[in-house]
């Protein structure tokens, strides 16, 4: 578990090096970042699974799904981790088994030792939330998915992806993700649905300062956020591409060259959005545990944002 640990603390020093030397753009950091934190998911999963009593299999049929900034590729200096397990087997005690698995991961994962802590995990996002079992099979993920979850876990869908363990497993995620956010939709029953979530989010994060949020105000990143995840979910059914999981500035692009917004409009807030993600990079740095930044510093960023939001949501 230490040499885990510094294994993550040396390789992000060299990051930071080069990040602060100017070698990264945004998007490259968060896919290097991204990239290291898929690696020491691997290696942990190999390292428990081969401490793991009882097996009925010599590779286990079992993934890790990365959601949010992970899954996203857009992970920070200080991310936690969303993730969800995922199995594929018919065994009688594969459920057992697999919840031994994805429990000592999270240990090795999250507790604090001598050499630090590796990630904190959230597996907030799994089927039922934190009342839902620990790992899902892939049937249940799918009926799920159908059957049961809320619109706001289609948005978090958006950004999900295969990070490790079983590439099977992984391709049954990619096809049942891909079937979710094709499904067509009433637009207007999506729209009030996805701004009252952004309500709700806005509501959950008050800011009692005179500082700027990056992450939560009024024409900050994740105003960005609900607008592409909006726009994927309205229009996926016909425009199979808005399904690719490139990151939202690609996808603003995309929307752009789709005639989903105006040229003018997406690349305004793709740039805007860099530019945020740029500043919590550097406040999350300084060790705040909340970004929040001089207002002055983002006027035009965040009117750009908010141009986006008018232009997406209007009715």
């Amino acid at each position: 578990m230490d040499e885990l640990r510094h294994f993550k603390q040396s390789e992000t020093f060299r990051l930071l090096a080069q990040d602060l030397s100017g070698m990264w753009s945004v998007e490259k950091l968060s896919d290097q970042l991204s990239y290291l934190a898929d690696l020491l998911l691997e290696q942990t999963l190999e390292m428990v699974w081969a401490g793991t009593p009882r097996k009925h299999r010599e590779q286990p049929a079992f993934s890790v799904i990365a959601y949010g900034k992970l899954g996203g590729k857009e992970l920070g200096y200080a991310s936690d981790l969303d993730i969800v397990f995922l199995y594929d087997d018919a065994h009688p005690d594969a459920q057992d088994v697999y919840s031994r698995l994805g429990k000592r991961m999270n240990t090795w994962l999250g507790t604090l030792t001598s050499a630090g802590m590796l990630y904190e995990i959230d597996m907030r996002l799994r089927p039922d939330g934190a009342s839902g079992l620990l790992v899902s099979s892939v049937e249940a993920f799918e009926d799920y998915q159908r059957k049961h979850a809320w619109t706001w876990e289609h948005q978090a869908l958006s950004r999900a992806r295969y990070s490790c363990g079983d590439a099977a497993v992984g391709a049954k995620f990619d096809v049942i993700r891909e079937t979710i956010l094709r499904l067509p939709r009433d637009t207007e029953k999506l729209r009030t649905e996805v701004l009252e979530m952004r309500e709700k989010m806005h509501a959950g994060h008050p800011n009692p300062t005179a500082l700027f949020d990056l992450k939560h105000d009024s024409g900050g990143l994740v105003d960005v956020e609900f607008a592409v995840q909006y726009l994927v979910l309205a229009h996926a059914h016909d425009h199979a591409e808005l399904t690719a999981n490139i990151g939202n500035i690609a996808l603003l692009k995309r929307c752009a060259e789709l005639g989903l917004l105006q040229t003018d409009t997406a690349h305004a807030a793709a740039d805007a959005y860099r530019e945020l993600r740029r500043m919590q990079h550097q406040a999350k740095l300084q060790g705040d545990e909340a970004a929040r930044i001089d207002a002055d510093l983002v006027p035009g960023h965040g009117e750009a944002v908010k141009r986006l939001c008018q232009e997406v949501f209007a009715p």
